[in-house]
Formats: C-alpha cells, structure tokens, sequence
C-alpha cells in the first residue's frame, strides 16, 4: 500500500495549499492512505473543527497533533473524533486517543500512533515505554502499524526509529518543520525518517514571518506571530508498505507547489 505522510500543515497557507495539490498528489502517487499532521493548523497553534472538517474534505484520512493539541479550546469539541489522534504519551484520563486502528480498501487495517517527544518539551510519559504498551496490542490486528514522532531534537527521534525498528511499519518524525535528507529503511524493515518539514511556506522561520521571527530574537519582546503565505509547498513523504508483512518497501520525500 502507498501511504502519504503530509508534513506540518502551518495555517492558512498551508491549508490552501493542501487544498489545491492533495488530490493530484495522490493520484500521481496512487495514495491508499493520507495521514497528516495537523497541531499548526490554525493560525501556526492548534487546530478547531472547522479546520479539521476541511482538511478532511480537503482527501486527509487521519490527522495527528503534537505539543500545541491544546493551544485551541475547540479542540474539545472534536478531540474523541476517532479521526484525529493527540499524542499517546498523555497521562491517564486526559480527553481523545492517543493511537487506533483504522480499515481501509478490501478490509486493510493500519495502525497509527502519535508519540510527543520529552527533551526541550512537556514533561509527559516516556514515548518509548508509551510505545511498547500501545504496539503490543496493536500486533494483534494489523502488522501495518505507522508512529508519528513530534520531537524537538533529532536524537531522540532517532533513538525512536531504531527502538521500533522491525516491529512498525514506520516512524516519521513532525515537528520541527525543517526537512531532513536521512529517510531510508532500517533493517528490520521500518521506514525512517527524522523530520519531514512543513506544509506551509518556505520564505519563513518555521512558517512564521520571518521579520517578525527576527525582531523577536533581536529584542526578546513578546510578538504576534502570524503565518507567513510566500513561496507555499505541500511537503511530506510516500511509503511503500508490503500489505502482508507491513514491512517498508521504500520511502520517497515530496515537495510540491
């Protein structure tokens, strides 16, 4: 099965761009399965369901979120949607679902978790014994099993690919909306990769406009951030997943305008 992946969709430029480019991108990529994550979609912080509603109408099948799940208190009208998943390392009793099971075309069931790394952020459960507990279960439905990981530093998101290698399809690393050059496939057969960027613009810091992003770090004073909408992409990866094994066959960055 062909899986895509979209990078951080960063406002209203990034919705819009998802909105113009998704349904050719997978057409030409024969998508079976579009899982994006979705924590800056509104306005660079959160998400609401007017915006979720869109992105699905937009052809996402599943969206993950990351640190800023709660930055919008509409989230809680939507967050048991089975559809959009927070992150799984949350403590007990905290509202929505951290992972699930979700079926496809001919009965196919895929697996989808979303861990929140800890080094230079919240200081929730560990992702990696989170992981072990969520996998286990999983196994027993699905051997296609994909881990969304939204982590500050590329250690950690390493450490994660290598932990779950052979035993998930995927591990994809969100968050700091910077492309890295290291997908590939480890050898247990877990695609890999450690950021897969933005879905937003180019000409920005992180999707921030950039003179307000410096005028911040030139004088440290409080700034309204705002989305910056030039030189827009749509970014992400495609992986080739063996149905049978769910093992990855291959994974390919993407970046369209």
């Amino acid at each position: 099965m062909q899986v895509l992946m979209i990078a951080d969709i960063f406002g209203e430029p990034g919705r819009r761009v998802t909105r113009e480019l998704l349904s050719e991108i997978k057409g030409e990529h024969k998508i079976d399965l579009c899982i994006a994550n979705g924590e800056n979609a509104a306005g660079g912080f959160g998400i609401t369901p007017k915006i979720a509603s869109q992105l699905y109408s937009a052809g996402i099948d599943i969206i993950t979120m990351g640190n800023h799940v709660w930055d919008r208190k509409e989230i809680l009208d939507i967050i048991n949607d089975e559809r959009l998943i927070r992150p799984a390392n949350y403590p007990a009793g905290v509202p929505g679902q951290g992972y699930g099971v979700f079926t496809f075309d001919k009965g196919l069931k895929v697996g989808i978790i979303n861990l929140c790394g800890r080094v230079y952020m919240a200081q929730i459960d560990c992702p990696f014994r989170t992981a072990d507990k969520i996998i286990d279960g999983l196994k027993k439905q699905t051997n296609i099993i994909i881990v969304d990981m939204h982590a500050e530093v590329t250690s950690e998101k390493t450490a994660m690919g290598w932990y779950l290698d052979g035993r998930v399809s995927a591990v994809v690393g969100t968050h700091t909306h910077i492309p890295t050059a290291d997908e590939r496939i480890l050898p247990g057969g877990t695609a890999y990769i450690t950021d897969i960027g933005i879905t937003g613009s180019l000409n920005s810091v992180i999707g921030i406009k950039k003179e307000i992003a410096i005028q911040r770090f030139l004088t440290q004073m409080p700034v309204r951030f705002e989305p910056a909408t030039d030189n827009v992409v749509l970014a992400g990866v495609v992986i080739d997943i063996d149905e049978a094994s769910g093992k990855a066959r291959s994974i390919k960055r993407i970046q369209n305008k």
